[in-house]
């Protein structure tokens, strides 16, 4: 008997589900890439339960006759492709033939067709791979493709499926990215009995992004144009002063097709590297067009990847068209130069920008914190704030510049917030001084000076230390709202803010409404995607506030039904979002580098520091102080 067989239909199409239909989105990214190759000029899609109960994509595209409609449902089946020489010069965005055989055979399928010349269309069911019906029906132009109960016969893929919300987001995602890769397309998504997105459709790349991201994120935008030989760069990016902590709001359109590509993005970052926050993402709307024969859209499964063929072609063009555009100026293809010394001052972040030195005069109530040492009251926070402003100078440095460096995974793990694995750090073996942490800064250390209006020099009669000024304050901040066993003081605002958010920031805001009250954010519905702020953390100031709210929901994370199995594992998420939380906003309200601090300021941030429990590095595990011992500084003179 023989051991090789040939595997029947219905299992070849499951198998080739697991790769073509990963998820509900790459179920509506195979429909609506179809809706498009069809002509369409109107696409709507709808969703219920996160795609998986059902998808609905409907558009007015050329529709089908009975018989391609017939066809269409089985492999291999496509009007895109004769022979194999036109997979060098592919111009559609599907060409396999594979999304409406694989999806109907996970799941209970229906499509709806009708071209313009018929008078009648067809409808065809089909349940786990098999038409159970097939009849002409009265419908309108174009197509209709139902989807219901996805990956129904096939648990083992439902079980891995990520909650609803996520599941949602996913898809929300990818129609976002879509629709701006076909700005003539008016694009139409709901989900559940909400209109969560609607796209204009006027062929107007910059009007579809004022409707997605809101009128005040445009004002930040900058066009980009650029052409070298048969290679055209174009688009938007916004300015580096506006940012976002995860890369999925960046969209590459490659010859009109959403795709990743490696050499894409490590352009752009570079193009950035110097001007942003290590933790930041640029908004990113690139469209790169070339000869068809110069790329491979063949790479991948699901069409996500694209390979070029002289990829340092692509990297110089990329890089060239977005520092060109950022700085205002032009360069030659190779910078002899650091064009950050050039680059255009951003406009006011719309979101929000960092100034400490406007402080609300409101008081603040509970804001005393005790030293446990001498079990007295000190300083309240607003006396701290009236001193550490007292003599300010204006801000030197720009808005390019942040200290801001945060990294999801560290902060989310609750051992990173130990001081002994943090403390604990080996210096370089060729650094000339011993700077391995000590164990605890002298009760009084006594303020030299301050060099780049950022480290504080400091002694305490025979050693040196060196302090980074925003790392240590960020330590004292966190340390003090962390004390609080329950909710963060807050203050009232005296003028309520109402700030808009995108789709998925309100959804994440109404899902976690009581962790932000007992940060200290209180807020209330104001309208669609809107809140209404009406009191902030007795820390923070009434300009920071917006901005620290926008870090912490980009750094809220994402969670499954099964990261909340038992009460145990419920409470320890909480208080790692919570720790998170409090790091995010402790870094907001911190003086920052480029502040100038006189001797009572750096004494002051001296005398707080010595009170922490763990001062030698900040939330985010950098060293807030460093020593240099009596016996280090003679080393480097070379006195022993």
């Amino acid at each position: 008997m023989n051991s090789i067989k040939l595997l029947d239909t219905n299992t070849v199409n499951k198998i080739a589900a697991g790769e073509v239909v990963e998820r509900p989105a790459s179920c509506v990214k195979e429909l609506l890439e179809n809706s498009i190759d069809a002509g369409a000029k109107r696409i709507e899609i709808e969703i219920l339960d996160g795609g998986k109960s059902l998808i609905r994509v409907t558009d007015d595209g050329i529709g089908m006759s009975r018989e391609d409609a017939m066809l269409a449902i089985r492999r291999h089946a496509t009007s895109k492709l004769s022979d194999v020489r036109d997979l060098q010069k592919i111009s559609t965005l599907g060409f396999r033939g594979e999304a409406l055989p694989t999806i109907a055979a996970v799941s209970k399928f229906v499509i709806q067709t009708r071209k313009p010349d018929s008078e009648l269309g067809t409808k065809i069911e089909i349940s786990g791979g098999k038409v159970i019906d097939n009849h002409e029906v009265g419908c309108g132009v174009g197509t209709t493709v139902i989807v219901q109960d996805l990956f129904f016969n096939t648990p083992a893929r439902l079980k891995f499926l990520k909650t609803s919300v996520t599941e949602a987001n996913k898809i929300h995602e990818f129609v976002v990215k879509l629709s701006l890769s076909r700005p003539e397309i008016s694009f139409k998504f709901i989900n559940g009995s909400r209109t969560v997105l609607t796209t204009p459709g006027t062929g107007n790349l910059f009007d579809t992004l004022t409707e997605i991201y809101g009128g005040e994120l445009a004002k930040t935008l900058l066009e980009i144009n650029l052409s070298v030989e048969d290679l055209k760069i174009s688009g938007y990016i916004a300015k580096p002063n506006f940012l976002k902590s995860y890369r999925s709001w960046q969209t590459f359109i490659i010859n009109g097709r959403v795709a990743g590509n490696r050499t894409v993005s490590k352009a752009l970052d570079e193009s950035y590297k110097s001007l942003i926050p290590k933790s930041g993402f640029p908004l990113a709307v690139l469209k790169i067009d070339l000869p068809q024969n110069s790329l491979d859209v063949n790479v991948h499964p699901q069409k996500t990847e694209v390979k070029f063929d002289d990829e340092g072609k692509i990297f110089r063009t990329v890089y060239r068209a977005i520092r060109e555009t950022v700085s205002g100026k032009t360069y030659s293809e190779t910078p002899k130069h650091d064009l950050t010394q050039v680059a255009a001052a951003p406009e006011k972040n719309p979101y929000g920008t960092l100034n400490f030195d406007e402080v609300s005069e409101q008081p603040k109530k509970d804001s005393y914190f005790i030293d446990p040492n001498e079990g007295k009251t000190q300083r309240s926070v607003s006396e701290i704030r009236e001193l550490l402003n007292s003599s300010r100078t204006e801000k030197n440095s720009s808005d390019f510049d942040d200290d801001f460096d945060f990294d999801d995974e560290k902060i989310f793990s609750s051992s990173d917030f130990d001081a002994e694995k943090n403390s604990d750090v080996e210096p370089e073996k060729n650094s000339a001084p011993d700077t391995k942490n000590f164990d605890k800064p002298p009760e009084k250390l006594f303020p030299v000076g301050q060099v780049a209006k950022c480290y504080i020099i400091a002694s305490d009669g025979e050693d040196l230390y060196i302090i980074d000024q925003h790392a240590a304050h960020e330590r004292i901040l966190f340390d003090r709202l962390s004390s609080y066993a329950e909710n963060i003081p807050a203050q009232g605002l005296l003028i309520h803010r109402i700030i808009k958010f995108d789709e998925e920031e309100a959804l994440l805001i109404e899902n976690n409404l009581e962790l932000f009250s007992s940060l200290g954010f209180t807020m209330e519905p104001g309208g669609e995607n809107e809140f209404r702020l009406t009191e902030i953390p007795s820390d923070a100031s009434d300009t920071d506030a917006e901005e620290m709210m926008r870090e912490i929901i980009s750094s809220l994370p994402e969670t499954d039904s099964n990261s909340f199995t038992d009460e145990k594992r419920r409470a320890e998420i909480a208080a790692n979002i919570r720790r998170q939380c409090i790091a995010v906003t402790a870094c907001r309200a911190a003086i920052k580098a480029g502040h100038e601090l006189n001797t009572r300021q750096m004494q002051i941030v001296l005398d707080d520091l010595s009170r922490t429990a763990h001062p030698h590095t900040c939330p985010h595990g950098r060293p807030t102080i460093i020593k240099f011992s009596a016996g280090d500084l003679a080393k480097m003179f070379k006195r022993t």
